[in-house]
């Protein structure tokens, strides 16, 4: 591969070294750090005041954040308040409906005592109280 140009490789290695050095005197040709300077004091100004804004911002989200968690938490301890409340009632519901229940079944335990008596007592009648042969037919 010939180079049309003429470049040869010392060409190039002194063009590379050229660009090297006007590339270490345009960063040495950069002012020193200097705190003094007024351009930097008012940077360093504005920097601060963005961080002291962002802090702000984090904060004032924080006390949200918090609020929001106790107004959630308030929320559901409402929510379960209603719902054992909700559960309280409806056990009272199904006591009453047992007791219910209950009474219903021993009124009906007590009409049968009382029909079984009543066939006893019948039946008890009927024996002490013979007929005469007249009085069976007829």
């Amino acid at each position: 591969m010939s180079f049309t140009n003429g470049n040869s490789f010392a060409d190039r290695q002194a063009a590379a070294a050229k660009a090297r050095k006007a590339l270490a005197e345009k960063f040495l040709s950069n002012a020193k750090y200097d705190p003094s300077d007024p351009a930097v004091v008012e940077r360093e100004a504005r920097r601060k005041a963005i961080l002291e804004a962002r802090a702000l911002r984090e904060v004032e989200r924080a006390k949200r954040r918090a609020e929001a968690a106790a107004a959630e938490a308030a929320r559901k301890a409402a929510e379960e308040a209603a719902r054992q409340e909700q559960l309280r009632v409806e056990a009272l519901q199904r006591e009453a409906e047992a007791q219910r229940l209950r009474e219903e079944e021993e009124r009906l335990e007590y009409e049968k005592k009382l029909e079984r008596d009543a066939r006893y007592a019948a039946r008890k009648e009927r024996k002490t109280k013979k007929k005469s042969v007249a009085e069976r037919w007829g």
